[in-house]
């Protein structure tokens, strides 16, 4: 693995998860949880027993981030390193799975929006039979 040059400014500003994210990528590797923590721990200046308390939420880190990805026999690698077959050719490609996806949205909305159950409203009704329209008068003036 590579040496890792950060300065202390940098790791004051970095959490676990980025600092993770640049030892994976640096070390072209898998690695296990426990090892990854324990790497991010010697980058951070944390001790052994520091590291283990924070195993749980290390792994929270890891799992909702999604530059990261958890592979078989608990190994962690980033994400862009596992998804390297599914990029698009053309942005035009892009653009018309985009208008695909927003119509097929409107079809199932207009589904969910329709009600069998109501009458034809072909039948033509008058709305206003029942409007009943009132002047606002003063009421200094009606006196």
């Amino acid at each position: 693995m590579k040496k890792i040059e950060l300065t202390s400014e940098e790791l004051e500003q970095m959490n676990y998860n980025d600092v993770a994210f640049v030892i994976l990528q640096s070390s072209n590797k898998k690695m296990k949880i426990i090892d990854l923590l324990n790497e991010v721990g010697k980058l951070m200046n944390l001790d052994e027993n520091e590291c283990q308390e924070h195993i749980t939420d290390f792994f929270e880190l890891l799992s909702t981030d999604k530059r990261f990805i958890m592979l078989e026999e608990g190994y962690w690698d980033l994400r862009i390193k596992h998804n390297k077959g599914m990029q698009l050719d053309s942005e035009d490609e892009d653009e018309e799975m985009v208008l695909e996806e927003d119509s097929q949205e409107d079809d199932e909305e207009d589904e969910t929006n329709y009600d069998e159950s109501k009458e034809d409203d072909d039948v033509e009704e008058d709305d206003l039979s029942d409007l009943v329209i009132i002047d606002d008068v003063d009421e200094d003036s009606a006196m």
